[in-house]
Parts: C-alpha cells; structure tokens; sequence
C-alpha cells in the first residue's frame, strides 16, 4: 500500500516519462519543478521509492521507473482518466473542473470499481483533455502527435489534446472557440516572438508561443 504522496510522485514520473522519446530518466529538478517542491523534499521521496523497488535512481542521477513502478503509474494514470470521463460525460462537469476532482478520487483503493467503471464508460479510449487511457494490462496509445508551436504555415492540423490541464489554460482555449476535434488552419508565424495566426470555425486568431506549446495536433493533410 502506498500513501497519496508516493503514488502522486510515481505518477508524476510516469507523465514525465510519456511526454517524452527519449527513456534517458527524469532529473530530480525537473520532477521537483513540475511537482512544485524543493529539491530535497524529492530526494527525500525518492529514497522511499527506491526502498519499494518502484524506481532505479542514484544520487545526482536520473530517475527511471521499474517494471513494477511504470504499472503501479499506469493503474493510477488509468483511474485519474476514467474518473475525468466519468465526471465529464456523466455528471456534467466541465473540462476545467474535472482534474482536480480526479486527483482526489485516483486514490481509491478498489480494481472492481475501476473495471466496473470503465465497463458503465463503455470503455472510453480517451480523456476530456484528449490522453489515451491505460487498458487494465497498462498499455497505452501513443499518438505521433506534434505541438501546435511546430505546425506548418498553410497546412491544416486537428486538435487532440492539451499539455497543460490547469483551469486558466483551459477556459482560455474555450474562450478561443477551440475544443478536442476542432481543425486549425495555420496563417501565419512571427519570426519576433514566434506567434502564430490560427483559423479556428473561421475566425483568425492571434496566440502566443506558450499557448502553441501546450496544445497538441495532429496533420489534416492527405499528403502527411
């Protein structure tokens, strides 16, 4: 059994590990930086995780998941996104609303429930913020999705995902007009600041670098 503390830093590091090509392991300052901690609270961590065998790390080292690390995340990965659809598709939450929801009730300590649960979803493939849910075995989809900063002038991308769940980042998507599905044209990019002007249900657009880093798109076009 582990405490709502590790099983949120095993997760964290598997979010880290699947956002990513590369498996050279997750740095503790990058793993302190995106959970919002010091440093030594994560060391702190991190020789507990050891001790269980859920992760390979020594100091001043990266971080990688052991077999039974990678599941123990992707059970908890996989009920933190079926509570999310749940909430969203049933109890009509909105997709700003239902992660920190989902924080908390990720940590129920029931497989029957979780199975029950994907069974009443019908087995939903995908999240409100569009990321694949893990199957009961713990596999997962990887789609070769690009961010929104690296699209193309001219050509036309669909929306699949965002990066960023926080509330802020999420009305302001909503506010644009964008959702999961939604096409986007690419007008234009700023060599300055590297802006880009979208299409979106018509309308063009202006938005920042750090709005295109967060979204995820995948092509539109025959061709690609």
């Amino acid at each position: 059994m582990l405490s709502i503390a590790e099983e949120n830093y095993i997760k964290q590091l598997l979010s880290l590990s699947l956002d990513r090509e590369a498996k050279e392991g997750i740095g503790t300052n990058e793993l302190a930086l995106s959970l919002n901690v010091k440093p030594s609270t994560v060391n702190d961590m991190l020789k507990k995780l050891r001790q269980k065998e859920l992760i390979d790390y020594e100091k001043y080292g990266k971080i990688q998941l052991t077999a039974t690390g990678r599941k123990t995340g992707m059970d908890i990965l996989r009920k933190h996104r079926l509570w999310e659809t749940f909430l969203y598709q049933k109890l009509d939450f909105t997709w700003d609303e239902v992660h920190e929801v989902a924080e908390q009730l990720e940590h129920i300590q029931s497989n029957k429930l979780i199975e029950k649960l994907d069974k009443f979803l019908e087995f939903p493939e995908f999240d409100p913020h569009g990321d694949p849910i893990p199957t009961a075995n713990g596999e997962i989809q990887v789609l070769s999705k690009l961010v929104l900063s690296d699209a193309e002038i001219g050509k036309t991308y669909r929306m699949v995902a965002v990066k960023d769940n926080s509330a802020v980042f999420l009305n302001y998507v909503m506010e644009l007009g964008l959702g999961i599905n939604n096409t986007i044209e690419i007008i234009s990019k700023q060599d300055f600041d590297e802006s880009m002007e979208i299409k979106v249900k018509g309308e063009a657009v202006r938005v920042s670098k750090k709005f295109s880093q967060n979204i995820y798109i995948l092509s539109e076009n025959k061709k690609d």
